[in-house]
């Protein structure tokens, strides 16, 4: 997933400016699952603040989970379903590169229960193309399509592609405390 990230920030001279403008350096398209690709985009730490000098980028290091206080701003396209149940899907070598790829992410989800994960956060998750269902802890299925929008508040849920063609989502999560 070749994803532009242009970034601004405000220069010495008070003025709104470019500071970058390239590739997001957290993009992957998976050898193991053709079609699914990951794309962390940008994040922020807890005492993130806006105004004079340029923008911490500490996307590259951080998990894809936030903390309480933090964000993370990714995409994802998932590809159909089919594509993991054919013959020769390899489960182990997709799990591996997705610990590589989406650290922190990957460890929220349950062996027992494929695709089932919880993270301690509130996302806003936007089906930008295609369809995908949202499949809630409690068994309720919600279909998703172009520009629906998804409030989670650390619920345990899981993502299916049931259609013919990927869906790419948008995903922004803010860490919180679970009480």
């Amino acid at each position: 997933m070749q994803v532009r990230r242009v970034v601004t920030g405000v220069g010495p001279e008070g003025r709104g400016g470019v500071v970058s403008d390239g590739p997001a350096p957290r993009s992957a398209v998976y050898d193991s699952v053709p079609g699914f690709a990951s794309a962390l985009i940008w994040s922020t730490a807890a005492e993130g603040r806006v105004g004079a000098g340029t923008p911490k980028d500490d996307t590259p290091q951080v998990s894809f989970v936030p903390g309480p206080g933090q964000t993370r701003l990714m995409f994802v396209t998932f590809p159909p379903d089919a594509v993991m149940m054919r013959p020769e899907f390899d489960g182990a070598a997709f799990g591996a590169e997705f610990a590589k790829n989406a650290p922190g992410l990957a460890e929220t989800f349950e062996m027992e229960h494929p695709g089932m994960h919880t993270t301690d956060s509130i996302d806003y998750d936007v089906v930008l193309d295609g369809e995908i269902v949202l499949e809630l802890d409690d068994g309720r299925e919600v279909i998703l399509r172009r520009h629906d929008v998804v409030v989670q508040h650390g619920t345990r849920h899981a993502w299916r592609n049931r259609s013919a063609r990927p869906a790419t989502m948008l995903f922004v999560l803010m860490g919180t405390r679970r009480g």
